[in-house]
């Protein structure tokens, strides 16, 4: 059978229209749309306040801000990376004119081996991105032993991680800067959106004139910056969205553990638990498969759910070392935990209103799929 509506592999949290009306109300008074308005300030404040850090940035989105806070930092070189992520952890090194260099991946949470980065540290590098991925924290203690070591640099691609915290410590702790993404899809969004949280306040400024231009004063002009500010609705919507984070989160909790009920300990399948010590935000529902175990490949799976209008994810796939766009560069043959984990991972549907009817019967349709 088909659903009454297709069940996709994420699904936009949004707060009540009539909060998100009395919000954007007073942008009709004011007419102050975008550069840094009174909304703007709002919410830097309210998520320095919800993140515990003291320094924090908007952008219009991730990518830009990652993009920006490389350029702040003025770095050049290598820069130590992961190819299982999203294309803009490594695009946004690409972008700014330095090398990445990928390092291989953990088996167990698909973050940056701190051993496989130490292997590849030269008097080149100069610093190291890892990702949290799916909201997995990375090894922090381990990458910031080498870092300190090396004189490296470490800004985390923190896109999955809002909300995560090790042993009460927010993930935008941790790291010389660490990246948010506030993208439609994501656990807390602002429609579009990202944001740099740092260390060094120096940087501050430097962020503001980067995303605005390079302008410096009213008649100065000192970087060659880009527009990479975020508007006064999208703020607005984090605004609303912020105060709703937590109750979205735990409505997450429930979809992820009926998942886990039902697929823990199935032969072949490898599932992403929460990490000893980390409170989770359940950002995605990643299925490694092993097709001799299990019974099906990852692609058989992708293609049973799919025939029903039900719409999985093969995220990460293809690494990024993969890609046409750097075919020629890498060889994913040097990261082979990446590879394996990439050929065989699936993100089943995961939100906050997802029911957990709909989550049984996408694990029948994958428990189904096995010759």
């Amino acid at each position: 059978m088909h659903h009454a509506t297709p069940i996709l592999v994420t699904r936009s949290s949004m707060p009540p229209l009539e909060e998100y009306e009395a919000e954007i109300a007073s942008l009709w008074e004011s007419h102050w749309l975008t550069n840094m308005g009174e909304k703007h300030h709002q919410l830097e404040q309210d998520l320095r306040s919800f993140l515990g850090v003291d320094h924090i940035a908007l952008f219009v989105n991730g990518h830009s801000a990652l993009e920006c806070v490389i350029e702040a930092m003025g770095l050049s070189g290598k820069v130590i990376t992961t190819p299982y992520s999203f294309a803009s952890t490594t695009h946004a090194i690409v972008r700014k004119g330095l090398t990445p260099v990928f390092a291989d991946i953990k088996p167990d949470d698909y973050t940056l081996d701190p051993a496989c980065v130490e292997r590849l540290v030269d008097d080149e590098t100069c610093a190291i991105m890892p990702v949290h991925v799916y909201g997995n924290l990375c090894d922090v203690d381990a990458l910031a032993e080498i870092a300190r070591r090396h004189g490296l640099k470490v800004i985390y691609d923190a896109a999955h991680a809002f909300a995560v915290e090790r042993d009460g410590i927010s993930a935008a702790a941790f790291g010389d800067a660490s990246m948010f993404s506030f993208h439609a899809t994501k656990v807390f969004n602002t429609v579009e959106g990202g944001a740099v949280c740092f260390s060094d306040p120096a940087l501050a400024p430097l962020l503001e004139q980067w995303k605005n231009f390079g302008i410096t004063g009213t008649e100065s002009v000192e970087y060659v910056g880009g527009n990479a500010k975020m508007n006064e609705f999208c703020a607005a919507m984090g605004i609303c969205n912020l105060r709703h984070v937590r109750e979205e989160i735990e409505k997450r909790r429930h979809v992820a553990e009926r998942y886990w009920e039902r697929l823990e300990g199935v032969p072949g399948v490898r599932l992403s638990l929460p990490q000893p010590g980390v409170t989770p935000n359940y950002a995605y529902l990643p299925v490694v498969f092993e097709e001799g175990e299990f019974g099906a490949t990852r692609d058989e799976v992708y293609e049973a759910l799919m025939a029903l209008d039900i719409h999985p994810r093969k995220y990460f796939y293809p690494l990024i070392s993969d890609y046409a766009c750097y075919e020629g560069r890498f060889d994913s043959a040097l990261t082979p935990v990446a590879r394996h984990v990439a050929d065989r991972v699936l993100t089943l549907p995961m939100y906050a209103d997802l029911s957990l009817e709909d989550v049984d019967w996408v694990c029948d349709v994958v428990l189904g799929a096995r010759r």
